[in-house]
């Protein structure tokens, strides 16, 4: 019993500040919407925006692409040949094992 009435009169003693531990405790970690919770928000929300900003480039420069090929039956060509590995009927085409990763890593 006297080790309670010691923790009890420690607790009267510093009321304040266990009150803002508690208060601490509570937003920094087990709320809902906790600091740790907002970091991991915003990291997330920063990891999107780049993606986002990723998958836009991409856009812009396959838009391009294509109002180039439908104006140019030379750029199709160009492309159907480095991309999709196309060739003419009368002409024999080499391709190399660094070629075929290059291709496939710049249509992923």
């Amino acid at each position: 019993m006297n080790k309670l009435a010691d923790v009890w009169s420690l607790i009267r003693r510093h009321k304040y500040g266990v009150v803002t531990a508690f208060f601490l405790l509570i937003i920094g970690v087990l709320d809902e919407n906790s600091l740790v919770q907002r970091f991991a928000h915003r990291r997330e929300m920063h990891r999107l925006k780049t993606e986002i900003e990723h998958y836009q480039r991409q856009y812009e420069e396959d838009s391009r692409m294509l109002k180039e090929i439908t104006g140019n039956r030379d750029a199709l060509e160009k492309v159907a040949r480095e991309r999709y590995l196309m060739k003419q009927e009368n002409e024999d085409i080499f391709v190399f094992q660094e070629d075929i990763e290059d291709n496939e890593s710049e249509v992923d």
